[in-house]
């Protein structure tokens, strides 16, 4: 009788919709995948024996409900910690009850205790920065929950700077040159004046760079450049130029009477001398007689004594190898660069390509402070639905396989982008349509078995 037959349909035909429904109710759900309803043939029954048997089957069923994992359309917000998986792979998270769950959803924000959640309040993992002072950063090897630290992060002395001048060819020993400045006095520590000073004309060239000590204290890194006069008798090449610093709290001035400022005293920090095509060749330290250590690298201190901030002693190394001696105009060629900060307060957070989450902070430094763990599964298939988007492993999912976004067959990290539910509603729409037939044709089978049994009962 086809009553089962057409029950059967019935029923698969209406878990059909159910599936559907559920797909487009969740058209608008980030990070949502779509299900698919799998049917089968139900056993049938051999009528008769033989080669020439006649089977009839005795109805449909469903066999599965898998998901589809494709990729979901990527849309921009302006929340740089909603991200977007580019390829293979789900985000970690770490359940209140201490479970891990997974999944493709990545709105997330940062809690009122520190951590990145979703949001149920679920905490996203990854590996914690060791040491972020080294390049590349060092990470942790086992996923934790990712923490933001919002304290301050300490200063940081200046040890090395950089910097890059051409000292104009056309310029000789300044004694006849034009003023160039002001007036440079030399100081002793002990308060008493120096009656030796660099008056205005007797410098080139003067540059200046911020530098940090110990403290985060920043003061300013004056650099003046005197071509030294040819003198065979002494040694004392042509192209050799003299390079000078102080810092600017070295000098406590005296407004009344300058002389009477008290300080440190200006440093010579050494000499360069350029070949005849204006580069670099040779270089000396303050004695103009012993060679550096490096070409154009000169060291400039100071003791905590003579700093009087509290700070450390400070000792840095400025490298100027890329200074050259050119017939044009004197002027900085290459920036100064060094490597001291002040302190600096948290001032956001963003998320690069391969999942290094960065801190920008007041003083202009982005420090690396932990790196997404994304994990993948030999079958997502397997894979338990919890709910708010949100999956779990299973036997037949098989293990997480973890790994940093870019890495392996793990797709990359889009911050500040989210991934659509990947429903095809136009799709679903017409699916819809399809079980609707087939649930009236199927109750159509049974209302004409039941005329046809109407009919057996009228027979007299």
């Amino acid at each position: 009788m086809a009553f089962q037959q057409g029950l059967s349909g019935l029923n698969s035909s209406a878990k059909a919709l159910d599936v559907i429904s559920n797909n487009v109710a969740n058209a608008s759900t980030v990070g949502f995948k779509a299900s698919n309803t799998i049917f089968a043939d139900m056993y049938a029954t051999a009528m008769t024996g033989g080669v020439s048997s006649l089977q009839i089957g005795i109805g449909a069923r469903v066999a599965a409900v898998t998901q589809s994992f494709t990729q979901g359309n990527v849309t921009a917000t302006n929340n740089p910690l909603d991200m977007a998986i580019n390829g293979n792979g789900f985000f970690r998270l770490e359940r209140s009850d201490g479970t891990v769950a997974y999944s493709r959803n990545g709105q997330f924000d940062v809690s009122r205790d520190g951590f990145i959640i979703n949001a149920t309040g679920d905490r996203l993992t990854g590996y914690a920065a060791i040491d972020s002072n080294v390049t590349p950063t060092v990470f942790a090897g086992e996923p934790t929950a990712i923490y933001i630290d919002t304290s301050n992060i300490q200063p940081r002395e200046t040890t090395t700077g950089s910097l890059g001048v051409n000292l104009d060819s056309k310029l000789r020993n300044p004694l006849n040159q034009d003023p160039v400045g002001t007036d440079i006095t030399n100081f002793l520590a002990t308060g008493i004046s120096n009656p030796v000073s660099i008056p205005v004309d007797a410098y080139n060239y003067t540059t200046t760079m911020t530098v940090y000590d110990s403290l985060g204290n920043a003061s300013l890194l004056n650099l003046y450049y005197v071509r030294n006069q040819n003198d065979p008798l002494t040694g004392v090449a042509p192209n050799t130029w003299s390079v000078y610093g102080r810092l600017s709290n070295d000098v406590v001035p005296d407004p009344l009477n300058p002389a009477e400022s008290t300080g440190e005293p200006l440093e010579r920090l050494g000499s360069i001398e350029f070949n005849a095509f204006g580069v670099p060749v040779a270089s000396f330290e303050a004695d103009g007689v012993t060679p550096t250590a490096q070409l154009a690298q000169f060291g400039f201190s100071r003791t905590a004594a003579q700093l009087q901030t509290g700070a450390d002693d400070f000792d840095m190394t400025l490298d100027m190898r890329a200074s050259t001696q050119w017939n044009t105009a004197s002027a900085v060629t290459t920036a100064p660069r060094q490597d001291g900060y002040t302190t600096g307060s948290l001032t956001g957070l963003s998320v690069s390509s391969n999942g290094i989450v960065q801190g920008t902070f007041s003083n202009g430094q982005v420090k690396d402070l932990a790196m997404l763990s994304l994990a993948n599964f030999a079958s997502a298939q397997g894979l338990t639905s919890l709910g708010n988007n949100l999956w779990a492993e299973s036997y037949d999912s098989g293990q997480a396989i973890l790994g940093a976004p870019g890495t392996g067959v793990l797709g990359i990290v889009s911050s500040g982008q989210i991934e659509e539910s990947n429903v095809d509603l136009t799709q679903e729409l017409v699916n819809m349509i399809i079980q609707q037939r087939n649930y009236q044709a199927n109750a159509q089978s049974i209302k004409t078995q039941d005329s046809i049994l109407q009919t057996i009962v009228n027979i007299r």
